[in-house]
């Protein structure tokens, strides 16, 4: 079973049952902790703010797979700036164990739209959040030739360009991981602890950046065979609109590996394996909506909607008007 929410929904969903709860062993307010809402299954996120970082620490599981998608809210930030740490289960297109990079901007949105959570798994990750750029340019400064000019050129304000990376978790990572999800220190031993096991991993994270950079490929030669079976993968897409697979079970049913069918399906059709999804769901609706033979509930439920609401406002920011409106006009 799959729930399909706003991101608004969401984020609402877990203030109601938590009023920025401190942690409990904490003695100061820059330690809170969320707990999971009881419907959607069990565990928390934690956020821990030192100086020029945002720490979460996320363990949770869920009941059914859960699709979050963006609405109208807005983010108030210009960019975001994170390093993630994935130990276990799976979050849209990246599972345990990963680690990634990611530094884009918030105009430049428009593809994530979308991310999943499975069910049925843990999810324990450690992502590190940065309030400016200045700490990665300390960073980067004396390392400039050995990582990627893309990076540098957003570093130096010389591009716009979204920057993501995914790479393993490194062994010598999971060391500082562990030290961060079970930190046996408060007050500002715990902070200044926290705060250097942080730079720890972002310099951890760059020097891996910086020895995969050589090696990197921009992209992946396709041979036939890769193209028709990413086909296939778009097909099943599409026959399972209301419960789609996870793209390691899409990768497994087409016979490629994940990374293969995640570069090769942007290579083909120009946008991620579920940022397709999206985009199917949209245009299907707005045919069924122009035919009139079905209400806004029954065209959101028939694309994968539990809730219309959320439907209309996905609609709404793809198209720019109302289902209703849309319907009426057509």
């Amino acid at each position: 079973m799959s729930n399909i929410i706003s991101q608004t929904e969401y984020r609402q969903t877990w203030q109601q049952i938590n009023q920025n709860t401190h942690y409990p062993e904490a003695l100061n307010t820059t330690d809170f902790i969320n707990y999971c809402p009881q419907h959607l299954g069990r565990g928390y996120h934690r956020w821990v703010k030192l100086r020029g970082i945002n720490l979460l620490i996320v363990d949770e599981e869920f009941d059914d797979d859960l699709y979050v998608e963006s609405d109208d809210s807005q983010i108030n930030q210009d960019y975001i700036l994170e390093f993630g740490f994935n130990l276990s289960g799976s979050y849209s297109e990246r599972n345990g164990t990963q680690s990634f990079f990611d530094w884009f901007e918030i105009e430049l949105l428009e593809e994530r739209q979308y991310f999943s959570i499975g069910a049925k798994q843990r999810r324990l990750k450690v992502d590190i959040h940065l309030d400016s750029q200045d700490l990665l340019k300390n960073f980067i400064f004396d390392n400039r030739e050995k990582l990627p000019t893309t990076l540098i050129n957003l570093v130096e304000g010389n591009s716009k360009i979204d920057f993501c990376e995914t790479n393993i978790i490194a062994p010598e990572m999971y060391l500082p991981l562990e030290q961060i999800i079970n930190c046996p220190f408060q007050g500002i031993t715990k902070n200044l602890y926290l705060e250097g096991k942080c730079l720890e991993l972002i310099a951890l994270k760059l020097e891996q950046l910086a020895q995969h950079e050589k090696h990197r490929r921009k992209v992946i030669v396709l041979k036939k065979d890769d193209i028709e079976r990413i086909h296939a993968a778009k097909v099943i897409l599409i026959k399972n609109i209301n419960n789609p697979p996870s793209l390691i079970e899409l990768a497994h049913q087409v016979g490629l590996n994940d990374y293969k069918l995640k570069i090769g399906f942007h290579q083909v059709f120009g946008t991620t394996v579920f940022g397709y999804l999206h985009q199917h769901r949209m245009e299907l609706s707005r045919q069924m909506l122009s035919e009139g033979q079905m209400s806004i509930k029954e065209v959101a439920h028939a694309v994968g909607y539990a809730n219309h609401g959320c439907f209309a406002a996905a609609f709404r920011k793809r198209f720019g008007v109302n289902p209703k409106h849309y319907r009426i006009k057509s």
